[in-house]
């Protein structure tokens, strides 16, 4: 009798063991990409037990087989030093960092350099972000312009010799290899084993945007079009806000996505990104969030709501003035609704005036 007792026990035991365990391991796997943060993104290091787990697992086929903080062998060029200094200067404790990109048209003075960094001082806590901002001039100009008015700027080595200072250049050759040069810096970031969140110069910022990703995400991107499931690969992405976190993984789908432009020669790095992304998923494992525009906004697509924004892309707009005009008006009225008090705000969409010259 007390042997069938003691097996009975052990039975219940096994089973509550393994039900916690799963409980756990669905929790770890499936976090709510609503979850709050408390650091620029706390959970978005090399250390949390996915990718920890991550870094153990054996490279699929074409990806590296160094771990992701591998440092560069030899001696560094003087830009590399450059880089290497200027991350380590702007990363936080989880080794990650904030960067954008600008031309001089971009970065001067009342331009949307001075907007994005605006945005920053009026957003709800969020200031501290501009210290874990790089800010990546594409011309001598842009560089001159950012030193300025931020303390953490770096000259895109591949710009050098190339006339990228004014709008026109747009899916020109020079742009087309500009924007692949920006793919290979964030490639180089990751093998440094910084993660980075790269957002376009035309995106305001009003909230914590972290607090809208998810852990178990090896990459996020903000949505041109977003179809209801964060995780399909139906959602059209938008690498103008991109997330990526350093690991061997991400590494061998950033080697990935450079050697499929050749296969899609004269497109953009994101419209070659749309065109591989369903090959990421299931070949490679790569976990892509696709972050919704109820709370990612874009000029495509927009919720007009203030109570729910936390950014806002001037996407589906052509123009620097056009821009400049709707993101001006934004930001305007943005201080005006914090301005208002609770019971203002929970009364219902709190919205902005349209139509602007893009936004609608």
């Amino acid at each position: 009798m007390w042997s069938q007792q003691n097996a009975l026990h052990q039975l219940v035991s096994f089973i509550l063991g393994a039900s916690a365990a799963a409980v756990l391991l669905f929790f770890l796997t499936s976090a709510s990409s609503g979850a709050r943060f408390t650091g620029i993104s706390s959970w978005a290091n090399g250390t949390t037990a996915l990718d920890a787990a991550s870094a153990q697992e054996a490279s699929p086929a074409g990806e590296p087989a160094a771990p992701a903080h591998a440092e560069a062998k030899g001696s560094p060029a003087p830009e590399q030093d450059e880089l290497e200094r200027l991350l380590r200067a702007v990363a936080d404790e989880d080794r990650t960092v904030i960067m954008t990109s600008v031309n001089e048209a971009w970065a001067a003075a009342d331009s949307l350099l001075d907007l994005f960094l605006e945005s920053f001082r009026t957003g709800e806590r969020i200031s501290h972000f501009a210290n874990h901002l790089l800010v990546v001039a594409l011309d001598g100009g842009a560089l001159e312009r950012c030193r300025a008015v931020h303390p953490h700027c770096y000259l895109l080595p591949a710009a050098t010799g190339r006339n990228l200072s004014d709008e026109k250049v747009f899916m020109s050759k020079d742009y087309i290899d500009l924007v692949w040069s920006k793919v290979r810096l964030q490639q180089r970031i990751l093998e440094l084993g910084y993660n980075f969140l790269f957002t376009d110069v035309d995106i305001l910022w009003f909230r914590n945007p972290f607090e809208r990703m998810s852990v178990a995400a090896h990459m996020v991107t903000s949505s041109d079009f977003f179809f209801g499931d964060p995780y399909s690969p139906m959602n059209l992405p938008n690498t103008g806000f991109l997330y990526a976190k350093s690991s061997r993984r991400t590494v061998g789908a950033f080697e990935a996505w450079r050697r499929a432009r050749e296969s899609f020669p004269g497109k953009h790095e994101q419209q070659v990104l749309n065109e591989i992304k369903v090959e990421l998923v299931s070949t490679r494992g790569l976990r892509i969030q696709f972050l919704d525009t109820d709370h990612n906004a874009g000029f495509c697509n927009n919720t007009r709501d203030f109570n729910t924004l936390y950014t806002m892309h001037a996407n589906c707009c052509v123009g620097l003035g056009a821009k400049l005009h709707d993101l001006g008006n934004l930001l305007r009225e943005w201080r005006a609704y914090r301005s208002m008090d609770e019971g203002e705000r929970s009364r219902g969409p709190v919205r902005w005036k349209v139509p602007g010259i893009c936004i609608h």
